[in-house]
């Protein structure tokens, strides 16, 4: 037989056999990355959102949108002052250029003096210029400084919700919402505040004029000027609520494009591709009946537009004809007054046009909103107690219960359970007892319920967050290795070590051999989740970031229910080293790692049935019992 046989099939099962012969087994239960997402978190309500979790505008109010993003672009008041005077002076300069030529054309006619409108003119002409480039450049210089800090923002606000709110959204909306959402604000920081300070002021200063020369002028362009400013107002919630649904499509698309990629090798291998492409041709062609509908009205908006700055002028040479013709009206000032009528729109048109883009920014504002007003799950207590520096921390739990938000029943109900420093407990138990979902209580990603939480005597929630996260270590199942080199992302777990105490972190975790094999070393990049590494080498990553924590409580959360028997074995000697001297919580499914415990832990349905070694759980004939002569009777069966 093969496993007699001193090969490689004898290093890959021989580490089972003799866990078979030892009485050990894999317990019946589905890992604890499974238990979370299918168990527990099944029967979490998304708060009203459909299923696909994309962030949704059911309701647009944009009074309280635009009162927020001010607040945001307050504290830059003087920039804004200086943006808007050039926005005023870039205006009444280029009208000025219109209204000085026809001065001068007029001069000329009558032979009068036109070297003075030429000379003024040859002043503002390059003063309309300079101050067009001052408004345009300080406009998008403060637009993307803000948007900078909105970006930041959003990431402060993400961190402080994650994980428990990650949960309910999908990436690829995520950063839908970190790039092109935040950008799509850029439209009224840098293209809207200033316009509509000017498409104010000047409109009402050229009908003063007309009506200064000819009232009757002013009161024939009025009712259009009038038409060509309201009208985005009065079809502001069509226009808005085909926005919203626009930015909503894009986001969903988005995700499904990410969904797609990080998938890729699921899809290639099942021959899936077929059937994701048409999703997403589904998906892309209801984004573009959104944009069609949004940009049809918008673009009919723009022809009435047209025909009003027309007609408006029109109007005014008409009746400034009529003065004139009747001897109310000198001739020569009829070309000005219509300069300055079609002049009239040239504000108002910019913050028209500006104000149908708004449609997507406010849509994107509001997104952006409603993440910023999550309530915080968790915060930050006042306390940061030193941590023992050796011997691990004691860790007590006091009738601790737990529900999930939108769920009926408890994930855990009532659980308690003291620790002692320096110790292993292992969280033994079916899918769904709420294993994994203590673990996350103790790194507070939730609070409970009920009861308190301790360590070293001291409630969970009096800990500055940092600072408690900073004494316990996670070695996870599915380990997250970023797109960087190897030391980088080591240095995570402590981001100031120096080189080494990185390359002793690397030789305790059994790393070195592999790093001396890489023509970069330390410095070669992981690929994207750390695809080109092995699952073995990428848990021992994990544990080369636990060691440089070096952090008093240590949790191995499946840490190697995924690997062979060979890279377990390497994996293992480098977690027995890691464990020493610390608090050791162990949720695991394999006994080998469970049976030298100090102290096991059997859950059924959030609730604590029964504590002890190996041994004494094994006689007591109990759910542990029950469980690992389940597993044998299937390993027998099996053979």
């Amino acid at each position: 037989m093969l496993i007699r046989r001193d090969g490689a099939y004898r290093r890959l099962m021989g580490a089972q056999a003799e866990e078979r012969e030892g009485y050990t087994g894999v317990l019946a239960e589905h890992s604890a990355e499974d238990e979370l997402a299918t168990e527990e978190l099944a029967e979490i309500e998304d708060d009203g959102e459909e299923a696909d979790s994309i962030l949704r505008v059911d309701k647009l109010p944009w009074a309280k949108t635009i009162g927020w993003l001010f607040a945001i672009i307050a504290p830059w008041w003087r920039r804004l002052g200086v943006t808007m005077t050039c926005g005023i002076g870039r205006v009444v300069t280029f009208i000025s250029v219109g209204v000085f030529s026809s001065l001068a054309v007029a001069a000329v006619k009558h032979g009068g003096d036109y070297w003075t409108p030429l000379s003024v003119l040859l002043i503002v002409a390059p003063i309309s210029g300079v101050l067009a480039w001052c408004e345009t450049w300080l406009a998008h210089d403060m637009a993307y400084r803000l948007l900078a800090e909105m970006r930041i923002n959003l990431f402060n606000k993400l961190d402080t919700l994650a994980p428990a709110y990650l949960l309910r959204r999908r990436s690829g909306d995520l950063v839908s919402l970190a790039t092109q959402d935040v950008e799509t604000v850029e439209s009224f920081f840098a293209h809207t505040i200033t316009p509509s300070i000017v498409a104010v002021l000047i409109p009402a200063a050229i009908l003063l004029t007309l009506a200064w020369f000819a009232w009757p002028t002013a009161l024939v362009l009025l009712p259009f000027l009038l038409y060509v400013g309201l009208t985005p107002v009065f079809v502001r919630r069509r226009i808005d609520r085909l926005g919203a649904a626009a930015r909503e499509g894009l986001g969903r698309m988005t995700a499904h494009v990410t969904d797609t990629i990080q998938g890729l090798s699921e899809l290639v291998s099942f021959q899936a591709l077929g059937h994701r492409r048409g999703d997403f041709q589904r998906i892309v062609g209801d984004y573009h009946a959104l944009r069609l509908t949004l940009y049809r009205d918008l673009s009919l908006q723009s022809a009435l537009l047209e025909v009003a700055t027309g007609l408006g002028g029109l109007c005014v040479a008409v009746t400034g004809a009529s003065l004139a013709a009747s001897g109310t009206l000198d001739p020569t000032i009829l070309p000005l007054l219509t300069l300055l009528a079609v002049a009239a729109f040239l504000p108002v048109s910019e913050i028209a046009y500006v104000s149908r883009q708004l449609a997507d920014t406010f849509a994107s504002a509001h997104r952006l909103q409603k993440v910023h007003s999550e309530p915080v799950p968790v915060t930050d207590g006042p306390l940061a107690p030193p941590a023992p520096l050796t011997g691990g921390s004691s860790v007590r739990l006091d009738r601790v219960t737990f529900t999930y938000p939108g769920r009926q029943r408890a994930a855990l109900s009532e659980f308690s359970l003291d620790i002692a420093p320096g110790s292993t407990l292992a969280l033994v138990g079916p899918s769904g007892s709420g294993k994994t979902t203590l673990a996350n209580l103790l790194l507070r990603f939730w609070d409970p319920g009920a009861g308190a939480i301790k360590l070293d005597a001291i409630d969970l929630k009096q800990y500055q967050l940092d600072h408690l996260r900073g004494r316990i270590a996670l070695v996870a199942q599915d380990t997250y290795l970023f797109n960087t080199s190897l030391r980088a992302n080591v240095l995570i777990a402590r981001p100031g070590a120096s080189e080494a105490e990185v390359r002793q972190a690397i030789e305790r975790a059994a790393l070195a051999d592999f790093v001396a094999t890489l023509p970069e070393g330390l410095d070669t990049k992981v690929g994207e989740r750390g695809v080109q590494l092995s699952g073995g080498q990428r848990q021992r990553v994990a544990i080369a970031r636990a060691f440089l924590k070096n952090a008093p409580v240590l949790i191995l959360d499946e840490a190697t229910s995924h690997l062979d028997a060979v890279s377990e074995a390497q994996v293992r000697r480098a977690l027995d080293a890691l464990m020493q001297e610390r608090t050791t919580i162990v949720i695991a499914h394999r006994l080998s790692t469970i049976r030298d415990a100090s102290m096991i832990a059997v859950l059924d349905r959030g609730r604590l049935i029964e504590t002890g070694t190996h041994d004494a759980l094994i006689a007591r004939g109990g759910l542990y019992a029950e469980l690992v002569e389940h597993q044998l009777g299937l390993s027998r069966a099996a053979e």
